[in-house]
């Protein structure tokens, strides 16, 4: 009978930021779960108005691309392409300068 291979270990890695309970501490209190909620909610949020950051510039950098894309595209599609393209990037470091404060 043929040998099998041996098994590979099952190995796993866990993310520095992975919440390990510890089970010699006593329970969080209602405060304590409440003010820890609030920083994930906090953290998710700037998490979440940084992609729109994101989004904003690469939407910027597809209006570019229409501004300039000449007659392929509506002479109206041209001109709100170039004013997004103007205004997105404005609007990018807006939201980042409020996260900014926020923190």
């Amino acid at each position: 009978m043929p040998k099998s291979p041996p098994a590979k270990p099952d190995l796993r890695l866990v993310p520095s930021e992975a919440a390990v309970y510890d089970l010699m501490r006593q329970p969080e209190t209602t405060s304590e779960r409440v003010k820890r909620l609030q920083l994930e909610a906090r953290a998710l949020a700037v998490e979440q108005v940084e992609a729109l950051e994101k989004v904003l510039l690469q939407a910027s950098a597809m209006a570019k691309e229409i501004a300039e894309g000449g007659d392929a595209y509506p002479v109206g599609a041209r001109e709100l392409a170039s004013r997004l393209h103007a205004d997105l990037p404005a609007k990018a470091e807006t939201l980042k300068a409020i996260v900014g404060r926020a923190l």
